[in-house]
């Protein structure tokens, strides 16, 4: 996301009354609403992909089949829930429940923790590119010019001409762009695909050096801001 990008939501309702209380809220937050009338049409909606958050009008098993299809796909990157429930109690699936009628001052502080969840998940899923080329060092002490093609909270995407398999581990040294010094990165390869790509996690960042990491990522990783205090 870019500073004038919105995160957005799929509110799946009937009813006028929560699409007016939660619109609101949600505007005050500059998330962008997308509204369905039906769970069938919430499925559709959901199959493009996208949706940062979703928004649910409990009314029992549609909703519940909803949120199972959500969970279900190991594919696709999971979207914070917020449930809506005449009973206010625990559901499946919802990572937040807000009991009916929602009203302006019931409903504000939910959101924002929702918000803030969103911020967390996007800053640790989001990937910047920056093609820099270094050289690493395997555990059995072989050296390799590689690319680090991307970066982000969680892993850094390499390009190689060299063989790695799943489980190898690597360490190099990084100058990100304008950051005061290079970091150290441990990293261990998750996933290669064709023409050299290779997908690794962290395994090891020093703690001065993760705090450089972190608020590189930070300074790239913006919103669009709320209005109010999330």
């Amino acid at each position: 996301m870019t500073s004038d990008m919105a995160f957005e939501c799929l509110l799946v309702s009937r009813d006028a009354g929560v699409f007016t209380t939660i619109g609101r809220i949600l505007r005050d937050l500059s998330i962008s609403i997308d509204v369905c009338l039906s769970y069938s049409k919430a499925q559709e909606r959901l199959e493009q992909g996208g949706c940062d958050l979703i928004v649910v009008d409990w009314d029992g098993e549609e909703a519940s089949d909803l949120l199972l299809k959500i969970w279900e796909d190991p594919k696709r990157r999971k979207p914070t829930v917020v449930a809506l429930s005449p009973s206010g109690e625990r559901l499946p699936g919802a990572h937040i429940v807000i009991k009916k009628p929602v009203t302006l001052e019931s409903g504000t502080q939910p959101f924002k923790d929702a918000y803030s969840r969103m911020l967390l998940d996007h800053r640790r899923y989001a990937r910047h590119a920056i093609m820099l080329p270094v050289t690493a060092t395997l555990e059995d002490g072989r050296s390799m010019r590689v690319i680090v093609t991307d970066i982000g909270d969680g892993g850094v995407g390499i390009s190689t001409k060299q063989d790695l398999a799943d489980g190898d581990e690597l360490s190099f040294r990084l100058q990100l762009p304008s950051a005061e010094k290079e970091i150290l990165i441990h990293a261990r390869v998750l996933w290669t695909r064709d023409y050299g790509r290779i997908g690794c996690d962290f395994v090891r960042i020093p703690p001065v050096d993760l705090t450089i990491l972190r608020d590189w990522l930070k300074s790239r990783s913006t919103v669009k801001k709320p209005l109010t205090t999330a």
